[in-house]
């Protein structure tokens, strides 16, 4: 059983840049056998995948609209994932999701294949 917990949302205007963070429970060595990955879900719309990062930190992918503008990182000593984000946009605008999948997912884009999510972080971004 990993527990995730989402910080670091916020309200920012276009431009801006967060930090997010997601805490995992599991001791170092054993997080690093996780792959980790965000999700995003804005109001009326499907919860959509960000980036992940593999589960011993040498493979990260990103969804398109985020390339180039988030960094998804990790640091097993303190059981950490980040995600950072720099030239927020309004469409940027949604809660974020931290989850956690054991060794490697088929798809790390697909939220199915992720065992473990925090309860999400606000991520608002104004124009």
């Amino acid at each position: 059983q990993v527990k995730v917990v989402e910080s670091g949302g916020g309200s920012v205007e276009a431009g801006a840049s967060l930090t997010l963070s997601c805490s995992a429970s599991k001791p170092g060595p054993t997080f690093m056998r996780y792959t980790m990955a965000w999700f995003r879900q804005a109001p009326e719309k499907e919860r959509e995948f960000v980036a992940s990062i593999g589960w011993n930190g040498a493979t990260e992918t990103y969804t398109d609209s985020v390339k180039g503008r988030f960094t998804v990182s990790r640091d097993s000593t303190e059981n950490i994932m980040s995600l950072e984000m720099n030239n927020l946009q309004p469409e940027d605008t949604a809660t974020y999701y931290c989850a956690a999948a054991w060794s490697s997912p088929n798809d790390p884009s697909s939220a199915t294949g992720y065992t473990y999510w925090g309860q999400g972080t606000q991520v608002t971004v104004s124009s």
